[in-house]
Formats: structure tokens, sequence, C-alpha cells
């Protein structure tokens, strides 16, 4: 599976991705063709290369020569639904302007409606958002990765004001992904480059097992002391081997709560967003028979999950760490039968399918309206 690994050792931006993209072998006159189709006029798009502390990459600049509205997330929606670009820049575009917007309500305290694009929403963001992922879409990308993100430190001047580093924005776009603060007095991670990479990547951790065939240097503004202001991306096969992500465990030992409890606990814990939930029987202190309560859960959804367990059992506190996964790509699909059609989820390794498990819903569905066992629809299936 073509994959690209953004190490973003010095933060992202918007234009550091397209730098990185196209210093790793974007056609670059082929990729200012698609972006001429959104059809925004007063701007300039080139690309140079050069140095950040002596290490060499692409600076792509878009430059502004006519005054630009302030848009609003429906304009820019839009903007964007009427280029003739493909309906996957189209869809991924949209919902990377969504992501920001509704940071930028929650950072500023209004409906995502009234958000004003200013600096994040300007033409050049715009072209950063939309190019960045037709520029992967080019690439034959189709698996994105990240590392933890570099923040900064320091403070950063908006329209709005002077606000630490990170921004606002980037620190509601954040939320549930892995990220630091260094200890360079610099804005290095935008909230175009966390809206972008949140919102693409699948998971965010250590450089995968994977065959590197192109790397690429997309260089940021402004020299830094400290180190290369650049993002690198690696782009390469990861065929054979499995997806992989992060997760939070929650968990509590409880001894002393009706048992009848616990099947209402596990399905609210479920609808609020819990990957999977599970109890172990225990034997606790003073040798009293009990139940670990387990939740597994994106880091997203920790706060609502740990607020279920102590609103809903009895314990006094909970446990909470973080589990790496390798798990098989997925996909869905639909199966005739004579009994009607039942989804099958289907394992994939590098593309190719290594197992496939009937949807147990649709087969009880299934044997409920046929009126046969459960097992005869299964057997027609595996």
């Amino acid at each position: 599976m073509k994959t690209v690994y953004f190490d973003c050792f010095c933060g992202i931006s918007g234009d550091m991705v397209l730098g990185a993209l196209t210093d790793a072998g974007l056609d670059f006159k082929a990729w200012l063709a698609e972006v001429e189709k959104l059809g925004l006029n007063g701007t300039a798009i080139s690309k140079k290369k050069v140095k950040r502390a002596g290490l060499a990459g692409t600076k792509v600049t878009v430059k502004v020569t006519q005054p630009q509205p302030a848009r609003h997330l429906a304009e820019i929606e839009k903007l964007i639904g009427r280029a003739k670009i493909s309906p996957y820049a189209k869809e991924k575009s949209i919902a990377v302007f969504r992501r920001l917007a509704e940071a930028e309500a929650k950072a500023h305290g209004v409906s995502v409606e009234k958000v004003h694009f200013h600096e994040v929403g300007a033409v050049d963001s715009i072209i950063d958002i939309v190019g960045s992922i037709i520029a992967l879409e080019m690439l034959g990308i189709k698996s994105i990765l990240s590392s933890p993100l570099n923040l900064g430190s320091g403070t950063v001047r908006f329209s709005h004001g002077t606000f630490p580093v990170p921004a606002p924005a980037t620190a509601a776009l954040i939320k549930g992904f892995p990220a630091y603060a260094s200890e360079i007095k610099a804005e290095l991670t935008t909230p175009t480059g966390a809206a972008l990479i949140t919102a693409l990547a699948e998971s965010a951790g250590p450089m995968p097992q994977m065959t590197s065939e192109k790397t690429g240097y997309g260089a940021g503004d402004r020299e830094l002391p400290e180190m290369p202001n650049m993002l690198r991306v690696f782009i390469g096969e990861t065929a054979g081997s499995y997806e992989q992500d992060t997760v939070s465990i929650i968990e509590a030992n409880i001894d002393d709560m009706d048992p009848r409890i616990y099947e209402y606990v596990m399905e609210r814990l479920l609808k609020a967003g819990a990957v999977d939930v599970w109890l172990t029987p225990i034997v606790m202190k003073k040798s009293r028979p009990g139940i670990t309560l387990s939740a597994m859960a994106d880091a997203s959804k920790t706060s609502t999950l740990v607020d279920i367990i102590m609103a809903e059992t009895t314990t006094f506190g909970v446990r909470i760490y973080e589990a790496s996964r390798r798990k098989l790509a997925r996909d869905f699909k639909e199966v005739s039968t004579k009994y009607g059609k039942v989804s099958v989820k289907v394992g994939l390794i590098g593309g190719k399918a290594v197992k496939a498990v009937p949807e147990y819903e649709d087969v009880k569905a299934a044997a409920m309206k046929a009126g046969r066992p459960f097992r005869e629809i299964l057997d027609t299936l595996v």
C-alpha cells in the first residue's frame, strides 16, 4: 500500500505540506492545473529550492495579488463543491475545513456558521488545504501516517490578538492527537497544518515498517537557530504490514456493584464511542470476588468514558493507559444469499483479503426474517 509518513520534527503548516510533497516528486505543473480549477482569482503560486539550517528543501509560496474576502464555511464549501476537481478532493477538503471551523468556533465561543476565516480561511489557506489533498491523490497515496506534532512554544499574534502557542484553534484540533511542546520560541504547528494532519492521518507514532522510495522536505517561512524549519515526508510501500494506531484503555476494579448494572454500563460506553468493552473476573483484597471493567477507545473519547464509568458504577477511580495496536485493514462487502443481503467484514493485508466474517446483526436479522436457524444462514457465508 502506498503510504506517506509525515515526520513533523519541526511542526507542520499547509505550505510545508505542499513543499514536502513537491520535493518528493509531485508534478508541480500538473498540480497547478488542478488547483486552478478552484477558480480563485488574485493569486500567484511558485516554488523554489531553499535551505534551512543547511538542509535543502522546497518552499511553495502562495502570493495574494488582489484583496480577498473573509469567507465563512458555507462560502468555502460552495467554492470547493463547484470546482471541477475529483470527488475525493472535494470530500476530504470540506472535511478538513469543517474540522477547522469547529475548532475556531470552540476557541472563540461562536457557532460554526458565524466563524469568519481570517488567517486560516484566506485564499492561501484554501490553496494549502485543497492543494495538499489534490497532491496526495496525484501521488497515489492510500495511507497517511504521522509522527507526534512539535508545537513549539512562546506566543503568536493573530488578528484577534496575541496568544500562547499552540494557538487556541490548534489546541482544539490536536485533542486526542500526540503532540509535545519544545524550547523553540515559535509557532511550529499552525491551525491549517493541524487541521490537515489530524483530519487525514490514520494514526500517529513512530515511523512504521515501510520501504521508503522517496523523501521530501518542505520549508517553513523563516530560519530557526535550533533546527531546520522543515517538514519531512517519506513515501513508500507498506505492503504486507499491519495498520497501526494507539488507543486508550480505561479500567476500574469493582467488587460491590449489582451485576445487573454491567450490561447497561457496557451499552452506554459502546454508544459513547468505545471500540470495545469487556469484563474480567478477578479476586480483590480481603479475597473478595470482583470484576475489572475495561473500555478501549480513541484518546479523544477518554474523558467521556471516564465520566460514564464514574457516574454509572460504584468505583472511586479508574486507571488510564495507552496501548499500541496492530490490526488488519478492513473493508465491507454486501453478499447476496437466498435469505437476503448480508454485510461481510473483510480483513486485508497489503490489499489482499486474509479473512472474512459475516456481521452478526445482519445474520441475526436474516434468520429471524426467514424463520430459520442462525447457524443455517451462517453456513451459507463461511
